[in-house]
């Protein structure tokens, strides 16, 4: 028997789109949208299916958006697959807040609401700091941590091999660019984002961030729900507020986390929400794994076929 792991996305991964075709063809969608719409007070869904772009991308409105979508995606597939089971979560920096709730340790409508404060307070931290991240390919973690040292930034998310973020001052960030490239990088970018996220720079934003958490009921969650800060599945309820509110200035252990789940016997792996960007590190950290996603109806579709077959 399969170990299945859920995985949810993180930003970066909006598209305007994304979710319409779920509404237009699922009335248990369309519900959740209308939901979502009604606990945040303004039309997410709009602006998930209408964009404009420059809207959907503001933090504020990219991270509920990411959670929303992502776990309409996830109650499609179990209205699909009624026997679905799965045995771990994990997500993407917001994504953890997706994975939580899909764990049962927070609701839905208390993860949409602490989405969208993390992403005001995010965007506040933004404001206040000249702040960039850049995406470092082909350089090994050792080389990438020198880098760091040398122009004074940090390593953001530790995606999977050879797929690395760094996050820091701009001016800064700019120069980690020439020192990565120097020191054999196949490319160094600089990415479209507000700020230095998994930076120090985001800390004016954790004690607006640990308000909104600790006014918030959790449980523990009803499978192991793996923190992006320890790469361990996440233990008491404290704990996870705690961890929280760290992982705003601490690295996404991304790749790290998943070698847990690989090494305590996970073989399948589905991703939810826009894109399939946690499929693509996963291909790169471990090439037998069975990865699966849903990220519209055609791959709805193909999913739940797919893992009707392997019960069969």
């Amino acid at each position: 028997m399969h170990k299945t792991a859920l995985l949810f996305a993180g930003q970066g991964a909006q598209t305007v789109g994304m979710g319409k075709d779920f509404a237009d063809a699922s009335p248990t969608a369309k519900t959740w949208f209308d939901r979502a719409n009604e606990v945040l007070g303004y039309d997410l869904a709009s602006i998930c299916f209408n964009g404009p772009d420059a809207e959907l991308t503001k933090t504020e409105n990219a991270q509920p958006a990411i959670y929303l979508v992502s776990w309409v995606a996830f109650e499609l597939l179990k209205q699909r697959v009624p026997s679905l089971e799965f045995h771990a979560t994990a997500g993407l920096s917001l994504g953890e807040f997706t994975a939580l709730a899909a764990a049962g340790a927070l609701s839905f409508e208390h993860g949409l609401r602490l989405v969208h404060q993390r992403g005001r307070f995010m965007q506040e931290a933004c404001n206040a700091t000249a702040g960039a991240m850049a995406a470092i390919i082909g350089l090994d973690e050792e080389k990438t941590r020198q880098v760091c040292a040398e122009a004074g930034v940090t390593l953001a998310n530790l995606n999977c091999p050879g797929q690395l973020v760094i996050s820091g001052e701009a001016t800064k960030i700019e120069r980690a660019i020439a020192l990565a490239s120097a020191a054999g990088a196949k490319r160094a970018v600089r990415l479209a984002v507000a700020g230095a996220f998994h930076s120090p720079l985001m800390a004016s934003a954790q004690p607006k961030l640990k308000a909104a958490i600790d006014a918030v009921p959790l449980q523990a969650p009803r499978v192991p729900v793996i923190s992006n800060v320890t790469a361990q599945p996440h233990g008491q309820v404290e704990d996870i507020r705690a961890l929280l509110v760290q992982q705003l200035t601490a690295p996404v252990r991304w790749e790290q986390s998943m070698r847990y789940l690989l090494t305590h016997g996970f073989t399948r792996f589905i991703e939810f929400g826009p894109g399939t960007v946690l499929s693509g590190f996963m291909k790169r950290i471990d090439k037998a794994a069975q990865i699966m996603n849903v990220s519209d109806a055609a791959s709805l579709e193909a999913t739940a076929k797919a893992l009707a077959d392997q019960t069969t």
